[in-house]
């Protein structure tokens, strides 16, 4: 059962900015990754969910409601987090976090105890003296904090967190995934969506470039191996072999990209004395930019 449907929406700004035909749905309890470059579209998609702008064509619904025509009543059941929160700088973190429970008429402050002691938050500071990273977690308090919120919308949730609360934040939303939240979360930090997402939206110049299961990517992603060499001759014989092999001339090293062969790349690099030798995943943004990038069909 699809809880958020976007159905063909156009927003556009001319010269080529904004979205366009834009269309993918988001089931009960899945979380999606919406991916794409700044700039492709995201915000301005989300923006349309929560209705602060109308499409120029094309419908956007939450609970079958018509994002638009119940903004108010869809912005009190959903938790988001937006790209860019308005804070008022004249209020302390927590005077924050009460305002925006009283405007969702929440009793009391929900899990926002729990959420600060969570991303180790001291939210009794000034709002404009604290750090991007302060001001995120407020954010990400105010959109988790109603218990009675089933749906989250989240723009760029880890702006400005540093490595160990993406990890919390990761903890996060695996945490709500078990209790079957709905969770529509864009971002470029793929390693973030690949552990967290059921499937992914990816969206490149304003455009829907594919909706595609996490398990799926994951399994067309190949291995980057970089193999050094006795001797540059053997390097450049090796490199031969494999066209796409990264090698400069008089070198030593060779880099290349395998995917389910790699049987056959082992063996041949086996007919070679080999020095050292280096296997890394390719990264899912590697991954999209190459079959979503510049080169790629729209």
């Amino acid at each position: 059962m699809s809880v958020i449907e976007i159905s063909h929406i156009t927003k556009d700004y001319g010269k080529g900015r904004g979205v366009f035909d834009v269309s993918f749905s988001v089931n009960q309890g899945e979380v999606l990754g919406f991916l794409g470059p700044n700039g492709a579209g995201k915000t301005t998609t989300i923006r349309q969910l929560m209705g602060f702008m109308k499409p120029d064509s094309g419908k956007l619904s939450i609970m079958g409601m018509d994002c638009f025509k119940n903004t108010e009543k869809i912005q009190k059941s959903v938790g988001y987090l937006p790209g860019e929160i308005a804070f008022i700088d004249s209020m302390n973190g927590m005077e924050f976090i009460r305002f925006v429970a009283k405007m969702k008429k929440m009793k009391g402050l929900g899990r926002a105890e729990e959420l600060m002691e969570m991303f180790e938050l001291n939210a009794s500071g000034r709002l404009k003296k604290m750090s991007k990273g302060m001001k995120q977690k407020i954010g990400i308090v105010c959109a988790f904090m109603d218990p009675e919120a089933d749906i989250m919308i989240l723009d760029e949730p880890t702006s400005g967190l540093d490595p160990l609360m993406q990890n919390r934040f990761v903890e996060l939303i695996l945490s709500e995934k078990k209790q079957g939240k709905t969770i529509l979360m864009s971002s470029h930090m793929f390693e973030e969506i690949e552990r967290t997402c059921d499937r992914a939206a990816i969206i490149r110049s304003g455009r829907l470039a594919a909706v595609e299961e996490i398990e799926k990517l994951k399994e067309g992603r190949q291995k980057v191996i970089e193999v050094t060499f006795k001797e540059s001759p053997m390097a450049e014989e090796f490199a031969a072999a494999f066209p796409r092999a990264v090698y400069q001339p008089g070198g030593k090293i060779v880099t290349v990209k395998v995917g389910k062969n790699l049987d056959a790349f082992i063996k041949k690099a086996g007919e070679y004395t080999v020095t050292d030798f280096n296997v890394r995943t390719q990264s899912l943004e590697e991954f999209f930019m190459h079959f979503y990038g510049e080169g790629a069909d729209k």
